[in-house]
């Protein structure tokens, strides 16, 4: 398979140890829509076998939106992001209307790298509500702009037209003066830019079973690399965005395969900082997506039967998985928002 060959191959490939200072790397990772019932899924559907088994620390996150059980990725991502709930739809914005500042901007004034990948689009509500303050998580243009400002040193998603066809005719790839946008993976590799843009789509990339790639293992891998060669602690954000598009869907197959994708991209993180001590990984997810609930299956081949309460999100909380330094701070139930000021101690900003 392919996504597991990739996987043993980067995990005896380039990374290596390197010096450490104290301020810790973090890798966050945010399966969109990956509830526990979703994870055992993918798990079966992999051999019943999954990297999370490797995180010591397991902690649940309670995942309501301000004014509704049932929040939406706008609130959640900045629930996670900037560490205050607000209204379903709205990224960085609080309920006084206050402009947040996210665990990724903290970082950057801290003298952290950063960077953001994503299978949706880079203007999408997850990775939006680590660079974003905008009103409606539908304002992709102002999002787009706000992007193209931002001071994110490596990105990859979708989305380019967000930035080049836009109502304004403003191209905001020419105006990313100090970003380098390539066109590729291989292009990404190659340039040796402080900044460096990569659109994998020009709008929603299509899913893994419709031939997206490269898959996101290698996107992440390649990341790394950059980060690594910074000598610089770092922050990354990486979303499993379409695990809830295949919730919506009420695709178990697509759901599976998304995971799959996800768990081996989560073992390269996790190879990582076997290997440098001094980062700290945080699996989870923003909510729960599809009522997903297993109701038959075989253990011979684990072939299963699913079922599917509804086609939007659930109130359900949601597992949250962490490695390396100061992961014995996410152990336990809390609020979702808890995971924005436990990074917060984690790098030791009050």
């Amino acid at each position: 398979m392919k996504l597991s060959l990739f996987y043993f191959v980067v995990l005896g490939g380039f990374f290596f140890s390197k010096a450490q200072d104290n301020s810790p790397n973090i890798i966050l990772m945010i399966g969109d829509g990956m509830g526990l019932s979703q994870i055992s899924a993918g798990m079966y559907a992999n051999n019943n076998q999954t990297v999370l088994e490797d995180f010591p620390v397991i902690g649940l996150s309670k995942t309501q939106a301000l004014r509704n059980l049932v929040t939406d990725s706008a609130a959640s991502g900045t629930a996670m992001a900037c560490g205050e709930k607000t209204y379903n739809g709205v990224i960085g914005i609080n309920q006084y209307n206050k402009e947040l500042k996210s665990i990724l901007e903290i970082c950057e004034e801290n003298g952290y790298k950063t960077g953001l990948i994503a299978t949706s689009t880079i203007v999408h509500a997850t990775p939006a509500s680590f660079y974003a303050n905008v009103v409606s998580r539908k304002k992709y243009e102002e999002i787009a702009l706000q992007m193209s400002m931002s001071e994110v040193d490596y990105f990859i998603g979708g989305g380019k037209n967000y930035f080049i066809n836009r109502t304004d005719n403003r191209n905001l790839i020419k105006e990313m003066e100090t970003v380098d946008v390539v066109k590729n993976l291989r292009a990404f590799k190659k340039s040796s830019a402080d900044k460096i843009g990569l659109f994998t789509y020009d709008n929603d990339p299509p899913s893994l079973n419709e031939g997206r790639d490269p898959i996101l293992a290698e996107y992440l891998a390649a990341t790394l690399e950059k980060l690594d060669n910074r000598k610089k602690p770092f922050f990354l954000m990486v979303e499993g965005s379409q695990i809830d598009w295949g919730g919506h869907a009420n695709d178990i197959d697509y759901i599976t395969s998304e995971f799959i994708e996800f768990n081996n991209t989560v073992g390269v993180a996790l190879n990582y900082a076997k290997n440098n001590p001094n980062t700290l990984i945080i699996v989870t997810a923003d909510h729960e997506t599809g009522g997903l609930a297993i109701i038959k299956g075989k253990t011979q081949t684990f072939e299963m039967e699913a079922s599917f309460n509804t086609s939007g999100h659930t109130a359900t909380m949601v597992p949250v998985f962490s490695y390396g330094k100061s992961s014995g701070l996410f152990a336990g139930i809390y609020q979702n928002t808890q995971i924005f000021h436990k990074m917060k101690k984690a790098i030791g900003v009050n």
